[in-house]
C-alpha cells in the first residue's frame, strides 16, 4: 500500500476474509453515542408538528451520517494515521479550532449530559435526591467508569444499553400503532405547507445522530483493533449497523411523536424535559409500568451518550496532546534518526490507539476531569450567556468542519489513490457539508448578538 509520509508502510493488511456480524462493535457505540436525548425530542416534536411528513428526512440524515463515519473510518484505514493527524497537515489553523471547540463544547456539554442523564432518575426516584445531585452522581459513574475500563469493556456496556434503547423504542412504536399506510408515504420527500419549513426539515435531517462522535468513530475503529485495509469490509458493515440502529431509534420517535401528539395536537418542551412531559403523557395513556420503562430507556439513551463522549473524544484529546508533544520535539531537533537526518513528520497512528496506550495517558484523563468536574458549577449557577452562544456557534461549526475536511483529506495525496473518494462518497460528503454550513449560517445568525457585545 502507498505510504504518503514518504516511509516505507511496514502495517500489514491483515484481518478477516470477508465481513461478519460477530465483528460488529465500534458502530454500535457510535450509535448509542449519537442519539441523545435532545434528538429523540427533536424527532418527538417533528413527529408531533408534522406527523409522519418528515419521515424521509430523518432517513437522509442517518444516509449522511453514513458517508460521513465510512469516511473517517476509511482515513484511519487507508492511511493508518489518525484523524487529528490529517487535520494537522491542513495546517495550523485546525488545531486552534479544535482546542477552541473541545475546551468551550465539552466544558457545556458535561454539565447537559450530566442533567439529561439525571432527570429521568429523579423521575424513576423522585423522594430519593435532587436533580443536580441525581446530575453529579452520574458525571462521577461515567468518569470512573471511563477511567479504570479500556474499550473491550466499555463496548461492552454501551452494547446492552444500546439493547435497552432498542427494546424500549421499538416497544413503544409498536405500542402507539402506528399508521403505516401514512408511514409509508411520509417516505416520499414533501415538504410540510408551515413557515420555515424548509430550514426545519434541514434540521431534522442535521440533527440525526452525532456530532464529534462521527469524527470519535474512527478511533473507535481503531481501539477495536482495526488498524489497516484488511477491515475494510468490516467497517463499513459496522457503520452501516450504526446508522440502521440509528434509524430505527429515529423513526420509532418520529412514529410516537406522530400518533401520541399529533393526533392529540399536545405540544410538548424543547429539551430534555420534554421527554419527561412524555413520560406523564404516556402514563395517562397506557399505565405507570409503561412510563417506568420508557424512562428506563431514556436514561439509557442520555447515559451512553455521556460515557460515549467521556470516552471518544478524550481519545481524541489525547492524540491532539500527544502530536503536539511530538511536534515540539521535532521542532527542537530531538525528532531525528541515528544518521542526524530530520524525521519526516510527527504523526500519530492508528495503532497508538489500538494499543490502548491513550486510555492511560494523563491527557485522556486530564479531558475526563475537565468534562466532570468543571461544569458541575453550571449545574447550580446556571449557564453563562456568552458561554452559551460560543458553544451554540462551535457546535454548529463542527461539522461543516468535518465533512470539508474529509473531503480535502480523502481526495488528495494523504491518502493511497485506491482509498480516495469515489463519485458517491463525494457527492455525499458535499452534500453533508453544504448542508451543515446551512444550518451553521442560520445557527450562527439567530444568536442574540446584540446582546452579547
Amino acid at each position: 500500500m502507498a505510504d504518503t509520509s514518504g516511509h516505507a508502510d511496514t502495517r500489514q493488511d491483515s484481518g478477516p476474509r470477508k465481513s461478519s456480524w460477530k465483528y460488529i462493535g465500534p458502530g454500535i457505540v457510535v450509535a448509542a453515542t449519537g442519539v441523545g436525548a435532545g434528538d429523540l425530542v427533536a424527532t418527538l416534536i417533528a413527529g408531533s408538528n408534522f406527523g409522519y411528513t418528515l419521515l424521509w428526512a430523518a432517513v437522509i440524515g442517518c444516509l449522511v451520517k453514513i458517508s460521513l463515519a465510512e469516511a473517517a473510518g476509511r482515513w484511519h484505514l487507508s492511511t493508518g494515521r489518525t484523524l487529528f493527524d490529517g487535520w494537522a497537515s491542513l495546517g495550523r489553523w485546525t488545531s486552534w479550532f479544535f482546542v477552541a471547540y473541545v475546551v468551550i463544547w465539552g466544558f457545556v456539554y458535561g454539565a447537559a449530559a450530566m442533567s439529561s442523564s439525571g432527570l429521568p432518575l429523579q423521575a424513576l426516584f423522585p423522594d430519593v435526591m435532587g436533580l443536580k445531585w441525581w446530575a453529579i452522581l452520574t458525571g462521577l459513574v461515567g468518569l470512573v467508569f471511563v477511567w479504570f475500563n479500556k474499550y473491550a469493556v466499555f463496548e461492552k456496556v454501551m452494547t446492552v444499553l444500546v439493547g435497552v434503547m432498542f427494546v424500549v423504542t421499538v416497544y413503544l412504536a409498536v405500542r402507539v400503532t402506528p399508521n403505516l399506510g401514512e408511514a409509508f408515504a411520509g417516505l416520499l420527500p414533501v415538504l410540510p405547507d408551515e413557515k420555515d419549513s424548509i430550514l426545519n426539515t434541514l434540521g431534522l435531517i442535521g440533527g440525526v445522530g452525532g456530532t464529534i462522535t462521527l469524527a470519535a468513530y474512527g478511533y473507535w475503529v481503531n481501539a477495536k483493533g482495526w488498524t489497516n485495509t484488511g477491515w475494510m469490509k468490516v467497517m463499513r458493515l459496522d457503520n452501516r449497523v450504526a446508522y440502521i440502529t440509528t434509524g430505527i431509534f429515529v423513526v420509532a420517535m418520529l412514529f410516537v411523536g406522530a400518533e401520541i401528539l399529533h393526533s392529540s395536537d399536545i405540544a410538548i418542551a424543547s429539551g430534555d424535559k420534554g421527554l419527561i412531559q412524555l413520560g406523564d403523557i404516556l402514563e395517562d395513556e397506557y399505565g405507570t409500568a409503561t412510563a417506568k420503562f420508557f424512562l428506563i430507556g431514556f436514561f439509557a439513551t442520555s447515559f451512553t451518550s455521556l460515557i460515549g463522549v467521556w470516552h471518544g473524544v478524550s481519545l481524541m484529546f489525547a492524540d491532539f496532546v500527544e502530536r503536539l508533544r511530538r511536534d515540539r520535539a521535532t521542532s527542537a531537533g530531538t525528532g531525528t534518526d541515528t544518521g542526524g537526518t530530520a524525521t519526516a513528520t510527527a504523526t500519530a497512528s492508528g495503532e497508538e490507539v489500538a494499543s490502548g496506550a491513550h486510555e492511560k495517558s494523563w491527557p485522556f484523563r486530564a479531558y475526563l476531569l475537565w468534562l466532570t468536574f468543571p461544569p458541575m458549577v453550571l449545574l447550580f449557577q446556571g449557564q453563562p450567556f456568552r458561554l452559551i452562544i460560543l458553544y451554540g456557534v462551535l457546535g454548529a461549526a463542527f461539522l461543516p468542519f468535518l465533512a470539508l475536511t474529509l473531503v480535502w483529506l480523502l481526495n488528495s495525496s494523504r491518502t493511497p489513490p485506491e482509498w480516495r473518494n469515489g463519485l458517491l462518497s463525494n457527492a455525499m460528503l458535499t452534500i453533508a457539508g453544504l448542508l451543515f454550513v446551512v444550518l451553521c449560517v442560520k445557527q450562527v445568525w439567530d444568536q442574540p448578538w446584540s446582546e452579547f457585545f
